[in-house]
């Protein structure tokens, strides 16, 4: 696969497009505005009953050519239409008039679109003019904070780590909980691909229009056995008929590190030492103040590059076509993201519009280069008053910690030189990505109520890389040692994957309007299957000598879903409604006794602003209350051949002696022929609201969610041949909570305008049951490892608890000082033995409450947004305070000094004991109010005689977070933290320009 030649071949249609010529008439220009005066940018012009022409500007302006006599119409989301004939003078300046509410808008549903006021289920659809501005590198940074129920959780701050997605709190234990994301009509593997941080980094953001995130099940059933934790379709911009209009924007910014872990000064650090080492511990000392976290980050910069052109080939065909660019370099020295991303669109009709074609195709080239984030550890714990540099050519010429003792004259237990680990390791990886589908949607002649679509679709990636670690390296310094004596270090490996995602879509679509209301039924068929080759290396020195060989060159996992689905939607004169959906899954993850679900969805809605009683209140414009449930499966996260007899290959670690020759033996994998679907039930009813001349607009909802089945961890029993733990379907679990969205324009007037978004859900989650028989002895399944210590783990997943508690001891205070005494924690039971029957569970690692608050306003030709978000009663186990805060890490009393967190100056903890590590001390309340962006733009209008229009914009993102967690960030996702990556603080500046 060469996606360069892909790129090519995309653009050509770029060739026919600029050569087209305007037949049109007349030029007409105006502005168009609201009630108020405003400026209503994006308004969509056409004549009647004929083609799109264009649409309005910024600042509301428009200049379109059409015939001397035509009739014009003007449309625009939340507005009615407003039609005029095309003056003599050529100027048309209208206003429009906000219609009774926009739910005349459409949201793309699964399987097609609905007007937003026919909704049934908790569907929300943010749109471009809504999303998150500024330096944008991932798609699902455009809508943190922007939905209720939906929260995005930063993996970190290096470039293209992407996000933890998370609709209304996900609904599994050991399954995936993320969304399903289709993208054009193309369900995407979440999985991701070798060589890339993260799946979504390789969709450009600049493509996108609209988001629409199905949250609950008698919205997502459609999807079945992939629609447990939501779904959110992604539509990418189209083309316009009309004349070429030309886009190009251009954001550079200035990534600026933020914030620091709380470790000892230099001068902190020496003082302890003295007061409380040992004579041979200060010989030890240096004679340099080196702060090791400035020496590995620093202020990196970015540019973001958009170029795109809409308008029709040949007058008739309308397309759009994009090329982008982003190169962005991470604050931790070593890392950057490179990123060339092109796509084409193209929707064609035949047949007087009988049929209609869309064709969508993607690619994007990868170039990647990962900093050693190994490096991050070190530099928090490496001794403050030691050189970067020793003077030597030895070991790249970076200070180490010695051992003469050692065969590699390296203390082995000592952290390593941070710089030497970020500039002696080179990992770069290059990734090619293509998705794209052509749909055809043909309207039967004479029966033009019945419709019947096909889409076929495609994902295909590849991606390859080297991780190189010079043989001077201290982390694989003389690691080897060959037959011949011969010592080799460093590393010089490979790494390859290929994946492809191949989908069928067919669907038969009837829609009929009569007395007795509007019938839409649907019924179809879906195939899509996933394969992947993962190529297996042999693992390197950085010489080129082989240290060990794989027994398998690639492995070719692949799995199929096969799907049969129908809904049908009812409308009663716009006052009831009726959706009903069913899908029948069958999945290659399971034995085929087990391989299919049904998965049913109804709904109900009631809009009471079409009833007499409320038609002719003014206050209200409109008020719909909806009911619904439904059943959704899960079956990602799991072991494709899991349910079958395997047996894997145990290479050196599993010999067997045959008179004086060793082999290699094979060992039986777990499995469970018994595996099954993991089900959700969801229950959901919410209220719709618009009043005050749709002013104020908003929904509230209530959901209860009861997973069944849980695909789970199950303890194997003692003695058995297998692994101790496997997949299995045991245990319950509920999420319930409540959902408020409100939209408030405060000010809507000419030359000022002034809108606020807030949104805020409580969700409450409860295992109510893990075993496959009562067993109240039963604790629950440990997990979370942490730093420190040996094999000490802090959470727990227990029935009666939240998913993901805290499993620790209960701390004891020093009456008078109020300070935690070391390892002195509570009898819980009250045998007087303090063991492992004392841990308790104790808080939780997801927010019970999260908000988003978003504000815009304009004033004339400026512009300005805020977004903030906020998370409430989430907790984290602070791992760099627990694993670095005791006396041993600074005086380990083995040939080195450590640096220590400044929590060894409040406790004087010793450490020592890994109990210690397990105590709730250490688990911090991260509750946090974050300013996630502050933006301000100003438009010229027309500039270069008129020919082109230029906005400019500022804006800085990762403003300002307020919090009370004493480590560096409480944003982080699965409740440890150790090791971040930290976020940094964006100042960007770009302008946009169209022509």
């Amino acid at each position: 696969m060469n996606l360069k030649r892909l790129f090519v071949a995309m653009m050509l249609p770029l060739f026919a497009f600029v050569m087209q010529a305007s037949a049109q008439d007349k030029m007409v220009t105006g502005k168009v505005t609201d009630a108020g005066g405003a400026a209503v940018a994006g308004v969509t012009i056409k004549t009647k009953g004929g083609k799109a022409l264009g649409s309005t500007k910024a600042d509301g302006t428009f200049s379109v050519k059409a015939a001397a006599n035509a009739t014009l119409e003007f449309t625009s989301v939340g507005f009615g239409t407003a039609e005029m004939q095309v003056p003599s003078s050529g100027v048309l300046n209208i206003s429009l008039k906000t219609a009774n509410d926009n739910l005349n808008e459409i949201v793309v549903i699964g399987y097609g679109t609905a007007k937003k006021k026919d909704l049934t289920g908790s569907v929300v659809s943010v749109t471009s003019k809504d999303f998150v501005k500024g330096a944008i590198t991932t798609p699902e940074q455009l809508i943190a904070g922007k939905v209720a129920g939906v929260s995005v959780t930063p993996n970190g701050g290096a470039p293209g780590s992407g996000s933890v997605i998370r609709i209304r709190g996900g609904a599994s234990l050991n399954a995936s909980n993320d969304p399903l994301i289709v993208i054009d009509g193309v369900p995407l593997d979440n999985n991701g691909i070798s060589g890339s941080a993260n799946a979504l980094n390789l969709i450009n953001p600049n493509d996108i229009e609209s988001f629409n995130i199905l949250k609950d099940a008698s919205a997502a059933a459609i999807y079945g056995s992939r629609a447990s934790n939501g779904v959110i379709i992604i539509t990418t911009k189209k083309g316009k008929a009309g004349k070429a209009v030309f886009n190009f924007s251009s954001i550079a910014s200035v990534y600026t590190p933020s914030g620091s872990v709380d470790i000892l000064s230099p001068q902190q650090f020496r003082d302890y030492v003295k007061a409380n080492g040992s004579a041979s511990d200060v010989a030890m000392l240096g004679t340099a103040n080196t702060d090791w976290q400035k020496e590995i980050y620093k202020t990196s910069f970015g540019v973001d590059n958009s170029l795109s052109m809409t308008g029709a080939i040949f007058k008739k065909v309308p397309f759009r076509a994009s090329l982008g660019y982003l190169n962005q370099q991470g604050i931790l020295d070593g890392g950057s993201l490179k990123r060339t991303t092109a796509s084409v669109g193209i929707s064609p009709n035949f047949l007087k519009n009988h049929i209609k074609i869309d064709v969508n195709l993607k690619g994007v080239v990868s170039e990647n280069q990962f900093a050693n984030e190994g490096a991050i550890g070190s530099a928090v714990s490496f001794d403050p008053t030691q050189n970067v540099f020793s003077g030597t050519k030895a070991l790249g010429g970076y200070w180490q910690w010695k051992d003469a003792s050692a065969t590699n004259g390296l203390n082995s237990l000592a952290p390593k030189n941070p710089v030497g680990l970020i500039n002696q390791y080179a990992n770069r990886s290059h990734v090619e990505r293509s998705i794209g589908n052509v749909q055809f949607d043909y309207k039967f002649h004479g029966f033009e109520d019945l419709r019947a679509v096909l889409n076929l679709g495609y994902d295909v990636a590849q991606g390859h890389g080297t991780v190189v670690i010079s043989d001077s390296a201290a982390s694989d310094y003389k690691k080897f040692k060959d037959a011949a004596g011969n010592f080799h270090g460093g590393v010089n490996n490979m790494y390859r994957q290929t994946k492809q995602n191949t989908l069928l879509d067919a669907y038969l679509n009837y829609v009929k309007e009569s007395k007795y209301g509007r019938f839409d039924a649907m019924v179809g068929y879906s195939y899509q299957n996933f394969k992947s080759t993962n190529y297996n290396f042999n693992d390197y020195a950085y010489d080129g000598s082989v240290i060990s060989s794989p027994k398998f060159d690639y492995d070719k996992p692949e799995n199929t879903l096969i799907s049969v689905y129908g809904r049908l939607n009812y409308n009663y004169k716009g006052k009831y409604f009726l959706t009903a959906t069913a899908r029948k899954d069958g999945s290659s993850r399971f034995s085929k006794a087990n391989r299919w679900g049904v998965f049913p969805s109804y709904a109900v809605a009631w809009r009471l602003k079409e009833e007499s009683f409320l038609k002719n209140v003014k206050f209200i414009n409109d008020l719909k209350i909806r009911a619904g449930y439904g059943k959704t499966g899960q079956q990602d996260g799991i072991d494709l051949y899991l349910y079958q007899q395997s047996f894997y290959y145990g290479g050196n670690q599993s010999l067997y002696q045959f008179g004086n020759t060793y082999y290699s033996t094979v060992t039986p994998a777990g499995y469970n022929a018994n595996l099954r679907w993991e089900t959700t039930e969801t229950k959901n009813i919410g209220v719709d609201f618009a009043v005050m001349d749709n002013r104020l607009s908003g929904s509230l909802e209530y959901y209860q969610r009861t997973t069944n089945d849980l695909l789970n961890d199950a303890q194997q029993s003692a003695g058995t041949n297998f692994t101790n733990n496997i997949k299995a379907n045991v245990g319950t679990m509920k999420n319930s909570g409540v959902e408020l969205s409100l939209n408030y324009s405060v000010i809507k007037k000419r030359d000022i305008t002034w809108d606020v978004a807030y949104n805020i859900t409580y969700n409450k989650n409860e295992i109510t049951n893990l075993t496959i028989a009562p067993d109240p002895s039963f604790k629950g399944n440990q997990y979370g490892g942490i730093a420190g210590g040996t094999g000490g783990t802090v959470l727990v997943n227990s029935v009666g608890y939240a998913r993901g508690s805290f499993y620790v001891y209960k701390q004891a205070y020093d009456e008078k000082t109020s300070k935690p005494i070391e390892n002195l924690f509570e009898d819980i039971n009250r045998d007087g033995v303090i063991n492992s029957n004392d841990l308790y569970q104790y808080k939780q690692v997801d927010p019970r409450v999260f908000m988003g608050f978003s504000s815009s306003a304009t004033y004339k030709k400026w512009s300005a947004g805020i977004v903030m978000r906020a998370n409430v009663d989430n907790y984290l186990y602070n791992n760099v305070r627990s694993s670095r805060g005791v006396k041993n890490e600074v005086l380990p009393g083995k040939g080195f000094l450590g640096n220590a967190s400044t929590e060894v100056l409040a406790t004087n903890f010793k450490g020592g004991s890994d109990r210690m590590f397990v105590s709730d001390y250490w688990i911090e309340n991260a509750s946090f109010l974050r300013c996630d962006n502050i933006n301000v733009g100003y438009n010229f209008g027309k500039i270069l005689s008129n020919k082109a229009d230029l906005r400019v914009t500022a804006n800085v993102s990762n403003v300002f977070i307020i919090t009370k967690y004493k480590g560096l960030d409480p944003e982080i996702s699965g409740g440890i933290d150790n090791n971040i990556y930290k976020r940094p603080r964006v100042f960007s500046l770009g302008f946009n320009l169209s022509f």
